[in-house]
């Protein structure tokens, strides 16, 4: 049986496992279907962490019963924030009950410093749960503020409504299938968006969720082993760690998972068969988008894509690409032509956008937001070929010139993030006195290699100006609190040592 073409007989086991016999009827707001998941299932799992068990019946009771009372027609949502030293699975309950308020609910990483929290909750004006709210509010229909990295390396607070997140369950629902509807497993923190969102849609279909305090990677693949649930949102760093954990210790294949859904960081699709196989009768979805953008693209996974494709686009999105050093206005007129073919500034326009900053932002310069009326960029750049596949060339902030061209970095991650014996790996520049740049690698290996065997590896897949001219090896790999490399941190390291920090070392040309 293949991943993509399941059987009638597992599409049934499908239905069975998950509530499409019972539809909610109110769809406006993220957390509209929990009354309605209480009359129609009230005794099925709504929520499991390990430590916290509900059922739909009580958990709407919780909410309903804890939440503040709610604000007053055409008042503005306030942003309030999450206990982060809770569990996960109280977490999600407070969060509901923020929201189910009229409130916005802030939720911020644990492992922020004391400074970083304290300039973040001045530049937002959020307080705590059942705390004295400020006057300040948000725009309406808001019902979230998440972070992601800022370009001043303090985090930058985006808020969403509940009509992109609603938009997104339900592309998420018709892209893929079913098995999206049956309970989902969100191995990860809820302050990243990805498994904040995994946890609300498991309890948007009525199907449940379950949730780690911590990611593991052997208690992950029991949960799915023992049938606790039958989907599973991760990013690539968690499944690598997953495939590394079967290898070791088992189990070979786990046959009850139905969907996979990949997202966060690129996917090296060497892996995809091990994948493959260790979920035989799952469908394995990569996503790309953005914390502003939600849903972009989409694809089943597989080994022969070109490693720069990320997809199509999802069914409510359109997709503009501007080519550089063009005005943006001028290929947003209607009747206006370009070439998908050529690379550009990928622009969004969709349902699913984000609402805005709430943290203030520089309106120019790297890291900066692009509007032009509806449509919305990120600074990712890429084109669209033939087929209408999305490329995903890399972020137009990371890029740099090396011998006059234009290098971006994501490009090279993924062709050596290809490679067996590479774990993790960062692509930076540093300063040359003959090319003005010249690009470095710096590796986590799970392998033993050389430089000559990675520099045959990246030439016969790049152009030669792309191949790194040095390769540092890092023993304390830097990760940001959603588990992604951290390249700005690299890129400081670097910055003071461009030989190479110390605790680090080069890689032989041979190994000896």
């Amino acid at each position: 049986m293949t991943a993509n073409t399941a059987s009638r007989a597992e599409a049934a086991a499908v239905d069975r496992a998950s509530p499409s016999d019972a539809q909610p009827r109110r769809r406006d707001t993220v957390h509209a279907p929990l009354q309605d998941w209480a009359l129609q299932a009230p005794h099925r799992l709504a929520i499991d962490d390990g430590t916290l068990r509900l059922s739909f019946a009580e958990l709407a009771a919780r909410v309903q019963a804890a939440a503040p009372a709610p604000r007053a027609a055409g008042t503005a949502p306030r942003p309030v924030w999450v206990d982060d030293a809770l569990a996960p699975g109280a977490q999600l309950v407070q969060f509901l009950q923020i929201i189910a308020a009229g409130d916005a609910a802030a939720v911020g990483d644990p492992d922020w410093s004391a400074n970083v929290r304290r300039t973040v909750a001045e530049r937002l004006g959020a307080h705590p749960a059942g705390g004295t709210a400020p006057p300040a509010g948000l725009p309406p229909e808001s019902f979230y503020v998440g972070f992601t990295s800022g370009s001043t390396g303090l985090p930058k607070g985006f808020v969403r409504s509940h009509c992109s997140w609603t938009s997104s369950f339900e592309a998420c629902l018709d892209a893929f299938g079913p098995a999206a509807h049956t309970t989902l497993l969100a191995p990860g923190r809820l302050s990243h968006s990805l498994f904040l969102f995994g946890a609300l849609l498991g309890l948007w279909t009525g199907a449940g969720v379950r949730l780690q305090p911590r990611f593991s990677a052997a208690a992950t693949l029991q949960t799915l082993a023992a049938g606790e649930a039958l989907s599973l949102v991760a990013v690539p760093s968690q499944l690598i760690l997953m495939l590394e954990q079967a290898r070791r210790h088992g189990p070979c294949a786990i046959e009850a998972t139905r969907l996979v859904m990949v997202s966060g960081a690129p996917w090296p699709r060497a892996r995809s068969p091990q994948l493959q196989q260790l979920f035989p009768n799952a469908r394995i979805v990569e996503f790309y988008g953005a914390s502003e953008t939600s849903f972009i693209a989409w694809t089943d996974s597989h080994a022969e894509l070109p490693a720069t494709a990320v997809g199509r686009p999802f069914a409510q999105v359109d997709l503009r690409i501007v080519p550089p050093d063009t005005a943006p206005a001028d290929t947003m007129l209607a009747g206006s032509t370009v070439d998908p073919a050529q690379p550009g500034r990928i622009y969004v326009r969709s349902p699913m956008v984000f609402s805005g900053y709430v943290t203030p932002e520089p309106a120019a310069g790297p890291g900066a937001l692009l509007r032009e009326g509806d449509w919305l960029s990120v600074g990712d750049m890429g084109h669209l070929d033939a087929q209408g596949l999305l490329h995903l060339a890399g972020r137009q902030q990371r890029m740099f010139v090396v011998q006059g061209k234009n290098l971006f970095p994501e490009e090279v991650e993924q062709v050596l993030a290809e490679h067996p014996a590479v774990a993790s790996v960062s692509v930076q520049a540093v300063g040359d006195a003959v090319r003005g740049q010249r690009a470095v690698a710096v590796l986590e290996l799970s392998g033993q290699v050389d430089r000559a065997a990675l520099v045959d590896w990246c030439r016969a897949r790049l152009e030669a100006y792309k191949t790194p001219r040095a390769f540092h090896l890092c023993s304390d790999w830097p990760r940001t609190a959603s588990g992604k490399t951290d390249h700005g941190a690299l890129a400081r390291l670097l910055a003071a040592h461009p030989e190479g920090p110390p605790g680090w070392s080069v890689l032989p040309w041979r190994r000896g």
